[in-house]
């Protein structure tokens, strides 16, 4: 009789860890429809973001590689259809890393050169947690973070942070492990998103005030993905955790008009990018025909982008991804005029 109950006590883990770490389209739609709306908005376009991803044509043309991803989709008698990488299937986890080079990192190496970035900016080792490379696990350090005399906690929360190619966003925030599902508990988080908001947490006591540095560590932190799916679980987890570590600190949920903004951040700095070309995926033109007005009247004009041909980055003829310079008055910018 032990086997049945054994079975089921784990069944049970397996489910509350499920429900964890999977942040479900239908939670925030009831939480707020603005909010699932930004974080499914593409600025570059002025669309949503888009599947770009054959894994759910099944389910009918609404989504097809190129179709948008809209709330109706994935909400309703549909909100199980997006998931985290973990909880796919294993044939499914394959097929993704054979078409797209998709392999997510473990929390500890994300961890180790995450470490690694903050041992650069402090000049010192473990300041955030200690690490066991022998057993792949790490102790957070309980004490207050301290700065060097040249730098302040403020400066560390508007430092830049960027993860390419992000998927779910490992590198930012760390509310489970991306290769195993097990949820992480706030205190011993490792994301660079992460260490902002407890350097915050640890230096502000003022609602409001923590409100305005919270939004400055999301202004500063960026990332890129190429399949829309990955890239609205990243934009979720990013959205959760400032709910979480907000919650931690104050015992409370902070008000809708807040976390809309942070959604609204969110959605600039988490962007679908093709990062070789800098443009919206499949964006470029190879092949297409228009119309050109010769002196010889109307004719056909084969337009190839010679970006794809010539492997250059500022030539390709696709739709080049607009990012928010935060600092500098909040302008529209292109993600490539920031490659020297």
């Amino acid at each position: 009789m032990l086997l049945p109950i054994a079975i089921s006590a784990r069944n049970a883990k397996k489910e509350e860890s499920s429900a964890c770490i999977d942040i479900r389209e239908d939670n925030l739609l009831a939480l707020s429809a603005e909010v699932l709306d930004t974080l499914l908005r593409d600025h570059t376009t002025g669309n949503n973001i888009f599947w770009a991803t054959h894994d759910y044509e099944a389910f009918g043309n609404a989504y097809d590689y190129h179709s948008q991803i809209l709330p109706e989709l994935i909400t309703g008698e549909h909100g199980m259809v997006i998931r985290p990488r973990v909880l796919k299937s294993k044939e499914k986890q394959t097929d993704r890393s054979k078409d797209m080079a998709e392999v997510f990192t473990p929390s500890w190496v994300c961890n180790a050169q995450n470490n690694l970035v903050d041992e650069a900016w402090f000049g010192r080792k473990e300041v955030f947690n200690v690490e066991d490379s022998t057993n792949h696990t790490w102790q957070a350090n309980s004490a207050k973070i301290t700065f060097p005399k040249d730098k302040t906690w403020k400066d560390y929360v508007r430092a830049t942070r960027m993860e390419i190619t992000c998927g779910e966003a490992p590198y930012l925030v760390s509310r489970y492990d991306a290769t195993t599902g097990e949820p992480i508990p706030i205190e011993q988080r490792i994301g660079l998103l992460d260490r902002k908001l407890r350097v915050i947490s640890e230096n502000v006591d003022v609602s409001g005030e923590w409100l305005e540095w919270a939004q400055t560590a999301y202004m500063h932190t960026y990332g890129y993905e190429w399949q829309g799916d990955n890239l609205l679980l990243a934009r979720e987890a990013l959205l959760w955790t400032f709910i979480e570590y907000y919650q931690a600190k104050f015992g409370k949920a902070p008000l809708l008009k807040s976390i809309n903004y942070i959604a609204y951040i969110i959605s600039w700095n988490l962007w679908q990018m093709d990062g070789l070309k800098g443009v919206v995926p499949d964006s470029c033109k190879n092949g297409v025909i228009k119309k050109v007005q010769t002196l010889f009247g109307e004719e056909d004009e084969v337009v190839n982008c010679l970006g794809c041909q010539q492997e250059e980055i500022r030539r390709h003829n696709g739709t080049y991804c607009l990012i928010r310079d935060w600092p500098n008055d909040k302008k529209k910018i292109r993600f490539i005029d920031l490659i020297k």
